[in-house]
């Protein structure tokens, strides 16, 4: 398709609004909603894999679009009236239908595209960790909405009707919004609603767990499968001009389905995988962050410094002897597992994301005194925060509130609640003091326990 055909088909058809469409909503949900992708690490203008990641949530509702846009698009020589005048012209039945489809997916594409330059300028910016490997999680994406379009087109062109693009549009979001979940035990976590194969053959992704993990090989490789099978189809069922050989044109759909059901992991918590480049350790002597995470490290290592001072000085020998940033990578509802010898912190955790200047020392003492034991993923507020409150307080000898507690009411409460056992904690002999927080301590490490319960004096398990 050269550029004059180009601009003819822009002109007269629907595909410049595709793309006007695709990128306007796409840039409102991700600059207008408040949701993980405007905050914390993962925001979309982060890092380059938490960029690429979040640009294909957009594509729950752009694929099906995409399908919908292309059967509209199909139905063209059907609305004009025209179909058997263009079938005695001597142009290939399939030159005429690539180059409507190349167009609506071009505009498509142009859009997914714009968007990730936008993102990407931004990262850019920002990030000081670049690398390559966020590029398969968008071509995936740009692959989906090209497959998209001509099967939309080449379903329109076999079922020549004014229904076909809103039910394949309506089908196709069923399938990627209320298929897109299933309840599965993934075991060691408790029982949730996790990503199967069936669902991964939708384009979107829903979620970024943290900035440090990536889609696996298995899925780029099951995905690109499929979505090459559906064009396949699309292109097929565009030129295929009787009932036999538009039923022939269904093979590459569920040849493709099958094989990609065959690659894509079973096993949900192999779908994102660590990116062990991105969690190699950058250190500052004892206090290490991750390489996508080291424009950070100046940041933390004096207040780090300081926090295992305090430590050594409160515990002795039981105290941590580093810090480091946490890239375990554990199943939703899963028990943590901490460290007895090292401060392990998340920049996602709302305490140290709240905390500055001083307070990072005091969030990072918390941290290592009281790690706390919610279930991955889960938010809770109690025991931990209370003992972690007591815990900073007795090691730095004066009763504040933590940063990120919430508001300053919410802060007077938490001061009023543990203040009683703080003064008693106090109040006891330093011998007594430490063999409490020593109980306390490994109570927290273990998860067995609660914390806060034990520092009152209550029996540890």
């Amino acid at each position: 398709m050269n550029v004059r055909v180009l601009r003819t088909e822009l002109k007269r058809s629907l595909a410049p609004w595709a793309g006007v469409v695709a990128l306007v909503t796409a840039s409102t949900l991700l600059y207008l909603i408040s949701e993980p992708w405007s905050e914390t690490t993962t925001a979309w203008t982060g890092q380059w894999t938490s960029m690429a990641l979040w640009t294909r949530t957009p594509l729950f509702y752009l694929w099906p679009l995409a399908i919908g846009l292309g059967a509209l698009q199909g139905l063209r020589d059907h609305r004009s009236k025209i179909s058997d005048l263009l079938t005695s012209t001597p142009r290939p039945t399939w030159h005429r239908a690539a180059t409507l489809a190349g167009t609506t997916a071009f505009t498509l594409v142009a859009a997914f595209v714009s968007l990730i330059l936008v993102g990407a300028v931004q990262v850019f910016a920002h990030a000081r960790y670049t690398h390559l490997g966020w590029l398969p999680i968008s071509l995936v994406g740009v692959l989906a909405l090209v497959a998209a379009t001509v099967l939309g087109m080449g379903a329109a062109r076999a079922l020549p009707s004014v229904l076909t693009p809103p039910a394949l549009a309506m089908g196709t979001f069923v399938f990627t919004a209320v298929l897109a979940r299933t309840e599965t035990a993934a075991a060691p976590g408790a029982t949730g609603a996790e990503p199967n194969r069936l669902v991964l053959l939708s384009p979107a992704v829903e979620k970024v767990p943290n900035a440090l993990v990536t889609l696996s090989a298995p899925v780029h490789l099951g995905q690109t499968i499929w979505m090459l099978g559906v064009a396949s189809t699309g292109f097929a069922l565009l030129v295929a001009a009787t009932p036999h050989t538009r039923l022939l044109a269904l093979a590459p759909v569920l040849a493709g389905a099958a094989l990609a059901l065959l690659v894509l992991p079973a096993d949900p918590r192999r779908v994102f995988v660590v990116d062990e480049a991105a969690a190699r350790p950058v250190c500052d002597g004892s206090v290490c962050v991750s390489r996508a995470q080291r424009a950070r490290l100046a940041g933390l290592a004096g207040p780090g410094k300081e926090a295992l001072r305090l430590l050594h000085g409160a515990l002795g020998g039981r105290a941590p002897e580093t810090v480091r940033e946490n890239t375990a990578m554990l199943p939703d509802g899963a028990k943590p597992q901490w460290s007895r010898t090292t401060v392990l912190f998340d920049f996602d955790d709302g305490m140290l994301a709240a905390a500055e200047g001083e307070e990072v020392t005091r969030a990072l003492i918390a941290q290592g005194m009281v790690p706390g034991c919610s279930p991955v993923g889960w938010n809770t507020f109690g025991g931990d925060q209370f003992a972690q409150t007591v815990a900073a307080g007795w090691v730095l000898g004066d009763l504040e509130p933590l940063p990120g507690t919430g508001s300053a009411a919410l802060n007077r409460d938490v001061i009023a609640r543990v203040r009683p056992v703080w003064e008693e904690l106090m109040a006891l002999p330093r011998a007594q003091q430490l063999a409490r927080i020593n109980a306390m301590h490994a109570a927290a490490l273990s998860c067995e326990g609660d914390a806060f319960e034990v520092l009152k004096g209550g029996p540890s398990q």
